[in-house]
């Protein structure tokens, strides 16, 4: 062989051997970084393991409370004629009087687990009874608070506010047939 092809072939070979070991670290690149990014994602799931299970405690006895108090389907029309019922008995018990009352459309947003059907409902009374009145209409465990409430004093009798609630019960809907 000449010299000019020992050159060729030794410039060859070296050229190979770059190009073979370029693709060998191009690989070897790309397997460390699906290796670090499989890492990254295990760390992410064991550190929310490990919040889920820090916080399970707390998960499980509102999921007890849950149980315990959750209401029985009804059907939209059934729990606001219940709410309005309510909210009007135990206004007269407590001493008001009851202006105006007005059904306001069920939150029935699709996908969620619980509706809620909503009155507004305006009173007039002394403080201590409106007070009393907001005890007893909100309630955690009947799923039932006063959502939205405006209190502005009377104008003909100073000692009286009038007062604009909006009373929500939060329910489950029956299934669909």
């Amino acid at each position: 062989m000449s010299s000019r092809e020992n050159n060729l072939l030794i410039f060859f070979g070296i050229a190979g051997f770059l190009v073979v070991n370029f693709l060998a670290f191009s690989k070897f690149q790309s397997l460390r970084m699906d290796i670090q990014r499989e890492k990254a994602l295990a760390r992410q799931k064991l550190d929310s393991a490990e919040m889920f299970r820090a916080s399970r405690e707390q998960v499980v006895d509102q999921m007890e409370w849950l149980a315990q108090h959750e209401p029985q389907p009804a059907a939209n029309q059934d729990v606001q004629t219940r709410l309005q019922q309510l909210a009007e008995r135990e206004a007269n018990s407590s001493g008001l009087t009851i202006k105006t009352q007005k059904p306001l459309p069920t939150d029935a947003t699709e996908g969620r687990i619980y509706h809620r059907a909503k009155i507004e409902i305006t009173v007039n009374g002394t403080e201590e009874a409106l007070y009393r009145w907001f005890d007893r209409l909100n309630s955690p465990n009947d799923f039932r608070s006063a959502s939205k409430i405006r209190i502005k004093p009377n104008d003909q009798d100073d000692t009286k506010i009038d007062c604009t609630a909006t009373v929500e019960q939060w329910f489950v809907p029956p299934p669909p047939a």
